[in-house]
């Protein structure tokens, strides 16, 4: 029942927006109710939700703008929490870069266009995507909240978006798995010292159906964080993030289970294994074992590229780690045009750092990106609000991006080329 204090213009409102939610797209359904097959539209559908539930006084539980949400996150994280996850390496140039790289390039608008209906869809490896996002791997999620990656297992399942799980992850390849039931993920690898470990750990993401591999290349080393150092602390010697680890037969056997009064020797082993250099005899093995399509990360050279292509490597994510490795590294969106020039369409490539909204996602998809990652954004929203804060960031970025688009000049990711973009 509403409220008796709602006017009859705000009774007319809402009735006006709920006729045109309830015409506008082709699910009739608001995202997060269900998975969607594609978010063309969703843009208007998203904003309207937004001002229906304000007739009530409901305002959006979750900032929208990036500056709110990392505040609002801030607030509820202990700092050395915070600045793990917010920081960069060194003097965070490269962190900075990966944004300054976006503003420089706008976007050139056509507008004797139609645009009244907009496919947001994508074709990768022979799956059909509903939107070019995928939720990035990022690790120790508990330490944002408590349900950790289980809470954005749910949130990516019910907007039908792939989620890429970490190695590090809070919690176990069965159980992310069991969450997203037949919905679309991938497995990224942090290839450490012990080759049978990777090995088992790939043979336990094809066994859950998880349809990737994303190998991490950029962590031969840690990189020198100072926010991290300045704490002097590091979940990774206490331990976080290690719950597939610990789930794995190998590692229990090669290292033992963790009790009450041998930590040290486990904490000391994930540390190691974080460190996770492939060479290319490294990169031989990891595609003679597995059949799945398997992606670099990490890729920022065209001759990186073009070995990769060399190796029978199936697809390229370029990313300088979100900032968080090399300082005074090159930004991931200034890197993409060279290594899209390299690979020539021989096999899809993909991006993250720095990708903050719909406008951002667009000048990748541009600049010859099949796809983006989402990273930090959507673990301010699970900081914020659990599964929920996943879903609205996520259903904010989706919606942001349908809207770019269509003022863009495009009704279909396919249509959206370098023509788009100045290059001043």
């Amino acid at each position: 029942m509403r409220s008796s204090h709602e006017s009859h213009r705000q009774i007319l409102a809402r009735l006006v927006l709920q006729i045109n939610i309830a015409s506008a797209g082709s699910t009739g359904h608001m995202a997060g109710t269900r998975a969607r097959e594609n978010y063309g539209g969703y843009g208007s559908e998203r904003q309207d939700e937004i001002f229906l539930n304000g007739l009530s006084g409901e305002k959006p539980k979750v900032p929208l703008t990036t500056v709110d949400l990392e505040a609002a996150a801030k607030a509820k994280l202990p700092p050395v929490v915070f600045d793990y996850i917010f920081g960069g390496a060194g003097e965070e140039e490269t962190l900075s870069a990966n944004r300054e790289a976006f503003r420089r390039r706008t976007i050139i608008p056509r507008v004797l266009t139609d645009v009244s209906h907009r496919d947001t869809r994508i074709e990768l490896f022979g799956k059909t995507l509903p939107a070019p996002f995928f939720l990035a791997p990022a690790g120790m999620q508990e330490l944002a909240h408590p349900d950790g990656v289980l809470a954005i297992s749910r949130a990516a399942a019910s907007l039908g978006l792939p989620l890429i799980l970490s190695t590090r992850s809070s919690h176990t390849i069965e159980d992310v798995a069991k969450e997203m039931g037949d919905c679309l993920r991938w497995f990224q690898l942090y290839h450490g010292p012990e080759w049978n470990l990777s090995s088992s750990l790939i043979g336990r993401a094809e066994e859950c159906g998880y349809s990737a591999i994303v190998v991490t290349l950029d962590v031969q080393v840690r990189g020198w964080r100072e926010r991290d150092l300045m704490h002097a602390d590091s979940t990774l010697l206490r331990g976080g993030g290690t719950a597939n680890y610990l789930a794995d037969p190998v590692y229990r056997k090669e290292f033992g289970v963790p009790t009450e009064d041998g930590g040290v020797k486990i904490r000391k082993n994930t540390w190691v294994a974080a460190e996770s250099g492939v060479d290319l005899r490294a990169l031989k093995m990891l595609r003679e074992r597995t059949r799945l399509p398997l992606l670099l990360k990490g890729i920022l050279s065209p001759s990186d590229a073009k070995l990769a292509i060399d190796y029978g490597v199936d697809g390229i994510i370029v990313s300088n780690h979100g900032g968080r490795q090399l300082d005074g590294a090159v930004a991931s969106l200034d890197a993409l045009p060279a290594v899209v020039k390299q690979v020539d369409g021989k096999i899809p490539v993909l991006i993250d750092s720095g990708i903050r909204g719909g406008p951002d996602a667009f000048k990748a998809i541009a600049l010859g990106a099949r796809a983006v990652l989402i990273g930090r954004p959507y673990v301010w929203g699970l900081a914020v609000g659990g599964e929920m804060g996943v879903r609205e960031v996520m259903q904010n970025i989706l919606a942001d991006f349908d809207v770019t688009m269509a003022l863009s000049g495009t009704s279909s990711v396919r249509e959206i080329t370098r023509d788009f973009i100045s290059h001043a």
